[in-house]
Formats: structure tokens, sequence, C-alpha cells
């Protein structure tokens, strides 16, 4: 069986290598300049390592290549030789020759795992993209919750597909935004990370394929790991302009993914926002492909930027229903204490998720759906999620303006909406300083976390969750990082963190 997932053709390969910093061409080795198949295997490698060729590509031909590139095809087959020589590409007689990461290379293996409260005085944590709870608006939530409490407190407690009365609310919003919903078509779950595991559980098998945005959410790639899914990278467009739809058509044909998982508002980490259009081919090649698509959309309501308009919602070029489930959460645009999160999806799919549900949590927290239920109904929702957009636009203009004054090599697209920043660290390592960084007092994800066998080297995530004094600092120390990796220095030499006190 051949060992890769998806293929590059040799036009797209061409573009994308063409797309490169012309710096790229300028390298050179004591002084003179690079031979063209050394330059040629950097591009690759490069493309590889920031997750725009998804690791288990298969490469085009290289007699296909050397034509779309404009060289010879000793200069290609020299170029894949330096390349297997390295470990970023496998070949097999009759299968051709697909990329890969050197053995031995840290991959991601892991979640975003919140820090210890007892390390919060020695480290900025910059792991997780969430909020502290927004008051008063929590406590008066709670407090509603507890007076209708006594209402249910005679019942057993289990709700497999939510209390009606909040999926009711759930539902009216999908209407108000002009996707008319009824309460059939909602399933409360335990948190987004809830909703996709019971959406896996129900409609993907051990060993099956699943698209994923490449780079995309690292918990959720984690869970499809565990799931034991096959994932399927799918690289963004350039420039982090949204879907790339061709890619997308050909990953579909050639893969046949029976799932796909994607961001479409305010993408995580990115912060991309796919455009309408985008949205409407998708779900065309998802419906032409038999593939379901399942849209995240936990990061829809944190707009930054008032003139933002927000394109309507995937679901919205679904109406019958079949090709499209849509997740919600109140953990990221609320507080990520409130596990609370939804399904929408037609309502044969809802019936079969709750069913299957029996054999796992049975429900979530009554006292936390009524306390969603009370926010929804009293409008502190919209009142809470405004506060929540002011303290995310203060925190990322804070970190912008912190980066460009200390790393203004690092480079990065300023998101309209959502908590991440996705930022390409200068031709450093991501992962070596994620180390020293945790060595100086400031935790950060690697870009390898949010890909696939170790893409995305050359990425760090940072999340708008401090602002002020706290949000230069951390970047200080980023970037005292970064001094150390690129002079390869050891984190330990630097010595340990002082406390830091905003």
């Amino acid at each position: 069986m051949a060992q890769w997932t998806s293929a590059v053709g040799a036009p797209q390969l061409a573009r994308l290598l063409r797309s490169q910093d012309p710096r790229a061409a300028e390298l050179t080795a004591n002084g003179r300049k690079l031979p063209a198949y050394r330059g040629l295997a950097d591009g690759v490698r490069l493309l590889v390592l920031e997750g725009r060729v998804p690791v288990a590509a298969r490469l085009p031909a290289e007699r296909e290549l050397a034509a779309a590139v404009g060289v010879s095809r000793t200069t290609v087959a020299a170029a894949y030789e330096a390349l297997r020589a390295e470990g970023f590409l496998e070949s097999r007689r009759g299968s051709g020759s697909w990329t890969a990461v050197p053995a031995g290379n840290p991959l991601p293996t892991r979640g975003l795992e919140p820090l210890p409260p007892e390390a919060a005085g020695s480290m900025i944590d910059l792991g997780c993209a969430a909020l502290p709870a927004p008051e008063p608006w929590l406590t008066r939530a709670v407090q509603g919750a507890m007076a209708d409490l006594p209402l249910y407190a005679h019942t057993h407690g289990d709700y497999p597909a939510g209390l009606p009365v909040l999926r009711q609310a759930l539902a009216d919003r999908y209407t108000a935004r002009g996707i008319p919903t009824m309460p059939e078509q909602i399933m409360v779950t335990t948190g987004a990370m809830g909703a996709v595991a019971a959406i896996c559980r129900l409609c993907t098998g051990p060993g099956e394929r699943v698209a994923v945005d490449s780079p995309s959410y690292a918990n959720i790639l984690q869970l499809m790991r565990d799931a034991g899914a096959r994932l399927v990278p799918v690289a963004l467009g350039e420039r982090l302009t949204g879907w790339d739809l061709p890619v997308w058509r050909q990953v579909m044909r050639d893969a046949a993914p029976r799932m796909a998982y994607v961001v479409a508002d305010f993408h995580n980490p990115t912060g991309t926002l796919a455009t309408e259009d985008q949205r409407r081919r998708l779900v065309d090649a998802a419906r032409s492909a038999g593939t379901l698509l399942v849209v995240d959309e936990t990061m829809t309501e944190i707009v930054l930027d008032p003139d933002t308009e927000l394109p309507r919602p995937v679901c919205a070029f679904d109406p019958a229903g079949s090709a499209v489930i849509t997740v919600g959460s109140a953990s990221k645009a609320f507080w990520a204490g409130m596990r609370i999160g939804w399904v929408r999806a037609a309502p044969d799919i809802i019936r079969s998720l709750v069913a299957a549900r029996a054999y796992s949590d049975l429900g979530s927290p009554v006292l936390e759906q009524l306390a969603i239920a009370s926010l929804l109904a009293n409008g502190g929702w919209e009142e809470a999620v405004a506060i929540r957009r002011e303290q995310a636009r203060e925190n990322r203009d804070a970190i912008v303006g912190a980066l460009r004054r200390h790393l203004p090599d690092w480079e990065f697209s300023v998101p309209r909406g959502g908590l991440t920043l996705w930022t390409r660290t200068g031709g450093l390592s991501g992962s070596r300083i994620a180390e020293a960084g945790e060595r100086l007092g400031v935790r950060v994800p690697s870009g390898p976390r949010f890909g696939v066998d170790g893409a995305f080297e050359g990425f760090v995530r940072l999340p708008f969750t401090v602002s002020g004094a706290v949000a230069d600092e951390a970047v200080v120390r980023l970037a005292r990082a970064a001094q150390l990796v690129a002079t390869g220095v050891a984190p330990a030499e630097a010595g340990a963190p002082h406390a830091f006190v905003a």
C-alpha cells in the first residue's frame, strides 16, 4: 500500500516554490551561490516545514516537475536524492515519492494542556487561547440558573439531547442568523471537544481518512489521532487567504476522506476568515465527494474589528442538511470554564448522536446549561461577548505592538477576529524557541503542535490572553529565547526566570 495520503501536482508545487521569499534564491554556501538542485531541495524542505506542502504528500514525477519548474530532470533527481538523504522524502518503486520528516524529529503528540496554577507566579502562559470569566455576567448567569434549578431537581437530570429550553434558544439564534433551525436539529454537548468526539465516534472508524485544515486546532487533531483517524492535511491558501479550493477538490477526489474538519471563522491558529464564495464551493465539493463537512464555529462571535462583515455560515449553503454539521461552544465567546457546546445538524443525525451518547456521558451538566440559557434569554450573552471582544482587541493590539518592537523580523498577518496570532519565527525553529521560552518564563506552543507529522517548524502561536506590561514582558522573553536559539546557546545556560507581577 502507498504511504502517501494526498498528492501535489507539478504546477501547484512550482507555484508554491515561486511564492517563497525571494531572498531564498540568494542563499550561498561559502560565498558561492547554491547549486540548482540544492536550491530546489531546500525550497521543498521549507514548504514541508512550513506546512504548505503536507507531510505524506506524493510529489510529482521528476520529468513533470522539471518541466513545470524549468530545470533539467537531472536537477530534480539530485534534489529528490538530497531530500531522501535528509529524511524529507521517502520513495517506493511503483508508488512514487512522498514527503516526510526526518526520523527522530519531535512530532506533535499532545494537545494544549492548561498551565498548573502554581506555576503562574513565574510563568507567562501563552499556551491556551482562553480569557478569564466576564464578570458580573458569570455570577448573574449562575444565579439565574439556581433560580430555575428547582424545576429540574425533581427529574432524573439526564438530558442526552440537552435541556429543551437551551435547545430552543440555540435554534432561535441560528434562525436569527438567517438559518431556519428547529430544536430537533440541536444537541447540547460538553464543550466543542465533546461535540467533535461524538461526531467522530458516529461518523468515522479507525483508519478512515479525515481531511483537516493545515494548520489546524491542536487539541482536535490529537482527539482524532486518538480515535484512530488517518489525518489528511490540506494547506490553507497563500498568505492565509482562506481555503485553497482546487487543493480541497483534489484531496476529496483522490483521498476520499469520510469526514473533513474546518474552521471558517477566525481560524485557530491563523485567524483566517473564509470568504462566502469559498464556503459555497467547499460545501459543493464535499457534497460531490460524499464527504461530511464538520464546521467549527467556536470563534465566530469574536469579531475584533468593528468593520468586519461576517459571511453567511457554512451551513447556509447546505439547506438539505446532508453535507454540513456545525459545532459551537460557549468556551471561547464566554468562558472556558463553562463547558457547554452544541451540534447543529439534520434531525436524523442528531437522533443518531443522541442514541450513541448513552454509551459515553449521558448528558451535559444541567446547571451549566441553565446558566447559558439564562444568558441567552436576558441579553447577558450579548453584553458579555461585547466585553470579551474589547478585551481580546486590547490584548491583540498589545501583542502586535510588542512583536513589532522586540521581534521586528517575525512575520504575521493581524487577524480581524478570534483569539490567536500565527507567527513566522524569522527562520528559527519554533520548537526550540518554545523550549527556550519555557525556561525563560514564557510558555508558547510551537507550530508543529498544529500540523500533521512535524510540519510548521518555523511558527509559534500567540493567543490574545495578556495585555499591557505582561504582553510586553512576554515578547521580551520570547526575543531572548529567539536570541539563544539563533546563537546556539543552550536554554539551561540562560538561568531561571524571575517572578513577574503585573
